[in-house]
């Protein structure tokens, strides 16, 4: 509730809202009403709403529960709601650069992958604008590893298993490890896993513990391959018609709100590598004979991103390695 009593009580402080006709915002949310995520977009959503004074009330629909997760992005552009979050990676079909957080092992911890962020924002603010979408904020999840439902020592031993693929970077680490890639979404991952449809992926530890995959997989693998990031975004033509007041409060809040997210991302971080041994897991980091295949294989896929990416691609790479 931080988040709410500080920057909604700052918002009001600063500006004094003139009467304006209401407005609810419907704000779909790929993740379940647990995860971080989507409980750091719920405290957004009621800084908003307090914040503008009623003005704008918005109301978070959690779990896929009103666009799937592959369908919120083209729901905000398309105007069939006002405002979602999303694996902005996922769309890497749309234009490369989306998947500028998902290159391996280019920044693996969360200092890094937020100044990689910072540096990437305006490309991925322009390109967005092209789409019709004006982006709020985003928060990174944890360092992904790699799930399994056996022991797995090198790349050979992942020689034809299911591996759910939710982008073009998790299905291109399927085909250069030999993994069968399956297209599934959040929503979806405990019913592919419990019926054989998956039987590996790689993510976050709070993918895993939310979605209790100690039911069906039995390691995870710490590598810390990358930090995804989910954006909250807002359809442009709604933005437009956003009062100037109201504009202040909500990028207020949504500036407190990417904050929030990353504080929560670090503490949830061990809690559910924690949560997943206590699960039943075995959790740890991969052997170093692992790390060393897969580092590899991450060189491949990164100079793979570069060259479709282009100069927008490479020209991102090198401000960040020039700013460590």
């Amino acid at each position: 509730m931080k988040l709410k009593t500080t920057v909604c009580a700052a918002a009001l402080a600063a500006v004094a809202l003139p009467a304006a006709a209401q407005e609810s915002w419907d704000m779909p949310l790929a993740y379940s009403a647990s995860n971080y995520h989507s409980e750091n977009a719920a405290e957004f959503a009621a800084c908003v709403t307090e914040g503008t004074g009623g003005d704008i009330s918005i109301t978070t629909h959690p779990g896929g529960s009103l666009f799937g997760g592959a369908d919120i992005k083209r729901a905000i552009q398309t105007g069939q709601v006002p405002i979602g979050e999303r694996l902005l990676s996922a769309h890497a079909n749309e234009d490369p650069v989306f998947a500028y957080d998902n290159v391996p092992f280019l920044a693996t911890s969360f200092d890094d992958a937020e100044k990689l962020a910072e540096i990437a924002r305006p490309t991925i603010e322009e390109v967005l604008a092209e789409q019709n979408l004006t982006l709020l904020y985003s928060v990174p999840w944890p360092p992904q590893g790699l799930y399994f439902n056996k022991e797995v020592n090198a790349v050979a031993d992942m020689e034809g298993v299911k591996f759910r693929s939710y982008n073009s970077t998790t299905a291109k680490l399927a085909e250069l490890t030999g993994m069968l890639p399956v297209t599934i979404e959040a929503a979806e991952i405990s019913q592919a896993f419990a019926t054989g449809v998956a039987e590996s992926m790689i993510s976050s530890g709070a993918t895993g513990y939310d979605r209790k995959v100690w039911e069906s997989l039995s390691h995870f693998y710490e590598v810390n391959a990358w930090l995804p990031r989910n954006s909250v975004m807002v359809n442009s033509d709604v933005w437009a018609e956003v009062s100037d007041e109201n504009k202040a409060v909500i990028t207020g809040c949504a500036d407190a709100a990417a904050a929030a997210g990353l504080e929560k991302a670090i503490a949830y971080t061990q809690f559910t590598m924690d949560g997943l041994a206590e699960g039943g897991m075995t959790v740890g980091p991969a052997g170093d004979a692992l790390v060393e295949e897969l580092k590899v294989i991450g060189e491949t896929m990164a100079a793979d991103w570069l060259e479709t990416a282009g100069d927008t691609g490479a020209a991102i790479i090198d401000a960040y390695r020039a700013a460590n």
